[in-house]
């Protein structure tokens, strides 16, 4: 089974328009919708937004079975390697909004028994979508503080939920599979105007290219 962890209703229409749904349960809290959609079962999770949430969301498909977890979703461009609305395969993902480096050195994002901070994803080779690396952090801002440090740490993406997603499924030993098509570009105006305008043409682009994102989970 296929388990799908979502921030928000807008995102997840691209995935809920396409399933023949069967049920739909609450789960830790979480709607969690049962279907099938190109000829696989899936388990829903609209999560709600940040690393909490979208963890409880992981929680809940894996408990229903999944196999396999999908999270989808758009996300924000940092620099000039991402595009508007284009879709990207994550590769890598780091919550850099986790510090510990007083405690255990390392670099900011390490988490407590990782020697790396960036926690590698799955990433099928039947989706030919360019890679990005990922930094994920309880925080929606235009601060050139975080802009620099998720630069400096090397990522291309920023999102709310990706990192804690593929930390939950690292720990239950399930890939863990990240596509986020980008809503906006730091400093290319605010971020929030951009994220609205362009929020439903990014997920117009991940329904378009969702049958084939099923077709390369296993």
């Amino acid at each position: 089974m296929i388990g799908a962890v979502i921030a928000l209703d807008s995102e997840a229409s691209a995935l809920l328009d396409q399933m023949d749904m069967e049920n739909l349960l609450t789960v830790h809290g979480k709607p969690v919708y049962l279907g099938k959609a190109f000829g696989k079962d899936v388990a829903l999770c609209v999560c709600g937004v940040g690393k909490v949430n979208a963890a409880v969301g992981t929680c809940a498909v894996l408990e229903k079975g999944a196999d396999v977890v999908l999270n989808f979703g758009v996300a924000g461009g940092l620099d000039h390697n991402t595009e508007l609305t284009e879709v990207y395969l994550i590769d890598k993902a780091v919550q850099y909004d986790f510090d510990i480096t007083q405690l255990e050195g390392g670099e900011i994002g390490t988490l407590d028994g990782e020697t790396e901070n960036f926690l590698p994803l799955h990433t099928p080779a039947a989706l030919d979508f360019p890679r990005r690396a990922l930094g994920s952090g309880d925080r929606f801002n235009d601060s050139p503080v975080d802009h620099d440090l998720l630069i400096r740490l090397g990522a291309h993406i920023r999102d709310m939920e990706g990192a804690a997603v593929a930390q939950v499924c690292k720990y239950a030993g399930v890939p863990c599979v990240s596509v986020k098509a980008i809503s906006d570009i730091y400093g290319a105006g605010s971020t929030t105007e951009q994220f609205e305008k362009n929020l439903a043409r990014a997920a117009l682009n991940l329904k378009a290219f969702m049958g084939e994102i099923f077709a390369a989970l296993d």
